[in-house]
């Protein structure tokens, strides 16, 4: 069988030096025979061949974040699309088209062109009960909306960073969409690194004087007003309701540093005022801390709220100020899960390395004490005590949370420049966020968890 390899960096055959084909064709009949021959086979292989498979493994793919992209654009063009869980990294075999060759390499994402006896070969190999590995059909295109308020630049978040470099399409949206129910429009939500608790990022202490702030806390009281509501944290609230009530509905959550510890403890802080007059106008409410509802939750449970104001932190969730970790020791460690059983952990844990580079945020990680039961702890790092990526079902729908900021700026601070993700194309902990991008596309008769 014959197998063509297409690498992002070479686009011709090389020709051996001081060979030519037409002095080959002279040398000898034999020759001429076996040449001729050799040529029929591969071309007869390329002519036949039907599929088309995007390593992901280390060592054969070039631009693991724009391969992403190149199954994104499979779907929407409705081609075949098989994620291999744990074949070379997570590779993909997808229908073979012309127009998709020339788009891998207009993108410079390598790919394989292979006949059907060979993807029926894998296919046998990735069936086989010694094998850990799976094959997921995928079926559509995900529908993605990014929340986000307007003026945001794509390169505020990681998320819209990823999409843009990979060519992943989405959707902006922020409170009066959400509020206006827009979300059934869609199969993939991304919450921005937003304050759900109407403490405006805990940013008190260090930004209250800075013109951004003023501007930010200024717009948003005036959009809460717009809304209906009095308060800011009464707004975010309820936009945070309309959120749980998509993901128990079947939707897909992914959120990233505070976005998801704040998420979790606006709705455990349901109808209690645990917000400081410079926040909302009035004082927080007397003993708050034992009011707060667990049970609203979707991951995290028994913490305890930071009163102070003047303290750049939400709860003991986060980690952040815990850490005691040099960066050049600050990775964590992707867990192994059973592909055949444990399909959704296996999908959203696809990597060319388990181990990851460490990253900071204003929510790096979790404190693993913090983390329900039942929610599955997929990236953590013993060395530091804690879980920095973990995901959950909740109702019919959902979530991943994933710690830390930019997983290519380990410390990012506010006003630093943009990531450049062209020097990064190889990202393992980008690879992650993307992961998560197509797992709606998921056939959900394949989804064993």
């Amino acid at each position: 069988m014959t197998i063509m390899t297409f690498r992002s960096k070479q686009k011709k055959p090389v020709q051996a030096e001081g060979t030519s084909i037409y002095k080959i064709f002279k040398s000898s009949k034999v020759v001429r025979i076996t040449l001729l021959l050799s040529f029929l086979i591969l071309f007869g292989s390329s002519a036949y061949a039907s599929k088309i498979l995007v390593p992901m493994d280390a060592d054969s793919q070039g631009n693991h974040l724009k391969a992403y992209g190149i199954v994104y654009y499979s779907l929407e063009n409705q081609l075949s699309v098989n994620w291999l869980l744990n074949y070379r990294g997570g590779s993909f075999l997808i229908s073979d088209s012309e127009k998709l060759r020339k788009e891998c390499q207009i993108r410079g994402v390598d790919f394989e062109v292979i006949s059907d006896n060979m993807a029926g070969s894998i296919l046998e190999e990735i069936s086989s009960p010694s094998k850990n590995m799976e094959s997921v059909a995928l079926e559509k295109a995900p529908r993605i909306a990014v929340y986000s308020p307007s003026g945001n630049k794509p390169w505020d978040d990681a998320v819209t960073m990823a999409l843009t470099y990979a060519e992943i399409p989405y959707t902006t949206i922020y409170d009066k969409e959400v509020l206006g129910d827009a979300l059934i429009l869609y199969d993939w939500l991304h919450l921005h690194h937003e304050d759900f608790t109407g403490q405006f990022g805990k940013f008190y202490r260090a930004f209250r004087t800075a013109p951004w702030y003023i501007q930010e806390k200024k717009e948003a009281e005036e959009l809460a007003r717009e809304l209906g509501y009095n308060k800011v944290s009464e707004e975010k609230l309820a936009v945070a309701l309309k959120i749980r009530d998509y993901v128990v509905g079947g939707g897909f959550m992914f959120a990233m540093c505070s976005a998801t510890d704040s998420f979790d403890i606006a709705l455990a802080a349901e109808g209690v005022d645990i917000a400081e007059a410079m926040f909302d106008g009035d004082p927080s409410e007397p003993g708050y801390q034992a009011k707060i509802d667990f049970n609203n939750t979707f991951a995290f449970t028994n913490f305890e709220l930071e009163r102070s104001p003047m303290v750049y932190e939400f709860s003991s969730i986060d980690m952040t100020a815990k850490r005691l970790i040099q960066k050049e020791n600050d990775y964590f460690t992707l867990m192994d899960y059973s592909a055949k059983w444990d399909v959704v952990p296996t999908m959203l844990t696809q990597n060319h390395t388990r181990l990851v580079k460490g990253f900071m945020g204003q929510t790096t990680s979790y404190d693993p004490a913090t983390v329900k039961p039942g929610v599955l702890i997929m990236g953590e790092s013993k060395l530091n005590g804690e879980a920095r990526y973990i995901h959950g079902i909740k109702g019919k729908g959902f979530f991943t949370f994933y710690g830390g900021h930019d997983p290519e700026d380990y410390q990012h601070r506010v006003g630093d420049p943009k990531t450049e993700l062209e020097l990064h194309p190889n990202s393992p902990g980008y690879r992650l966020i993307l992961n998560n991008v197509l797992f709606p596309a998921a056939k959900k008769k394949e989804q064993k968890t």
